[in-house]
C-alpha cells in the first residue's frame, strides 16, 4: 500500500510542484528526459501544470526562470541518456525486465528511431517512453554527437516552451481552470499516450505477419 501511495504521488504534477517546487521539478525532468527508470513520471502534465500554476499563483517563480532552468534540465537528461546508451550499448536487451524496465520499451523507442531518425529525438519529446528512451537507444546506436546535440537542444526548446506556456497562457486566460485542471490533464495524457499505443501495436502485429 506504501508503494502505491508513493507512485500515486509521484505521477500527480500538482502534487509534486506543491510538495518540492522547482528543485522537485527540475529533477523529475531531468530523470524523465534520459534515465529509463523515469518513463513513467509526468513530464508532460508538470510542465502544463507548472505553467498553469506559476500563471495562477500557487507556484511563486518567474515565469522565465521557470522555463529557462527547466530548459537545462531537458537537455542535461537527454545528454545523460545518451551517454548511458554508448556506454551500456545493445547489453541493455539482456538487462533483466522489472516493474521499472521493461524490454518492449527500448524497442518501441528503436522502432520510433528508425522510422523518424534524427527527429525522433525533437517528436519523441512530446510522447511518454520514447522521450526517455529515444536518447538512450540514439547512444546505443552512436548517433552523430553533434546532429544528437543539434536535436537535443531543439527538442527540448520545443517541447519546454510550448507545454510550459501553453499552461501559463490558458491560466492567464481562464483562471478558473485551475480548479479543473484534472480535466486538463487527463486531456493531455490522452494526446501523448495513444500515437505511442497505437505505433507499438501496428509494429507488433507487422511482426506477427512477417512470423506466419
Amino acid at each position: 500500500m506504501e508503494t502505491a501511495n508513493i507512485i500515486q504521488h509521484l505521477i500527480d504534477p500538482e502534487k509534486l510542484i506543491h510538495t518540492g517546487g522547482l528543485i522537485l521539478v527540475l529533477l523529475i525532468i531531468f530523470i524523465e528526459n534520459g534515465l529509463f527508470f523515469g518513463f513513467f513520471l509526468p513530464g508532460d502534465t508538470l510542465l502544463f501544470t507548472a505553467g498553469l500554476l506559476c500563471a495562477t499563483g500557487k507556484f511563486d517563480v518567474p515565469i522565465s526562470s521557470l522555463l529557462i532552468t527547466i530548459f537545462i534540465a531537458s537537455i542535461l537528461g537527454n545528454a545523460f541518456g545518451y551517454y548511458f546508451g554508448r556506454k551500456v550499448g545493445r547489453k541493455i536487451y539482456q538487462r533483466p525486465e522489472s516493474l521499472l524496465f521493461k524490454k518492449k520499451y527500448i524497442e518501441a523507442a528503436e522502432i520510433f528511431f528508425n522510422k523518424y531518425g534524427g527527429m525522433a529525438l525533437i517528436l519523441g519529446r512530446f510522447l511518454p517512453i520514447i522521450r526517455t528512451f529515444a536518447p538512450i537507444f540514439a547512444g546505443i546506436v552512436e548517433f552523430d554527437l553533434k546532429k544528437f546535440i543539434f536535436y537535443n537542444i531543439s527538442g527540448g526548446f520545443l517541447w519546454v516552451f510550448s507545454m510550459t506556456l501553453a499552461g501559463y497562457y490558458l491560466g492567464i486566460i481562464f483562471p478558473s481552470l485551475n480548479e479543473h485542471i484534472e480535466w486538463a490533464i487527463i486531456g493531455i495524457v490522452i494526446i501523448t499516450w495513444v500515437p505511442v499505443i497505437t505505433t507499438y501495436l501496428k509494429e507488433q502485429n507487422k511482426k506477427r505477419k512477417k512470423n506466419i
